[in-house]
């Protein structure tokens, strides 16, 4: 498969944005589902819930490497694989002076997104994702990527679907 990668700077009197993007497919992303999947909404039935998705929001405390692009991609990279999810797009914007970074990886399954402050040592990451993907593995390639001190988790579950009372 075609792999290219875009690099743009752009500034202004306040700040500098370096955009970041690797192009996986050249062409408009798509993402193939066998014939027989058409029909199917990939909502989860789990636990005796029926939902979208899980939504985990991350914030990492006294982490570090937060202003790294390479890490940050790797992390993103091996997050997706961990969690058994598609991924279609990694986007990231790296600002200066304070080094932060803001992106999503892009899956067939939802998202991942992240922003980070290197300043105070503190990134959130949203990891959203349906199906039979596994969105709390990505918790522990976070972890191991930035080192953080302290990690909060919140769990929703995303479009669940409400049981009649009876």
């Amino acid at each position: 498969m075609p792999h290219s990668e875009n690099i743009l700077v752009t500034s202004n009197d306040h700040f500098e944005v370096v955009e970041k993007t690797t192009i996986i497919d050249d062409s408009w992303p798509t993402h193939d589902q066998a014939v027989e999947d058409q029909t199917l909404d990939h909502f989860i039935c789990r636990d005796g819930k029926v939902f979208a998705g899980t939504h985990l929001i991350i914030d990492l405390w006294g982490a570090s490497n937060l202003d790294n692009l390479e890490v940050m991609e790797q992390a993103l990279r091996e997050a997706v694989e961990k969690a058994k999810a598609t991924l279609l797009h990694i986007h990231l914007h790296h600002f200066t002076p304070n080094g932060g970074i803001s992106g999503v990886a892009v899956l067939a399954e939802s998202h991942i997104s992240v922003h980070s402050w290197p300043e105070r040592d503190y990134a959130a990451f949203d990891v959203f994702m349906c199906g039979d993907s596994e969105p709390e593995k990505a918790i522990e390639v976070l972890r191991a990527a930035f080192s953080p001190s302290d990690v909060k988790v919140d769990t929703i579950l995303r479009g669940e679907v409400e049981t009649p009372k009876q």
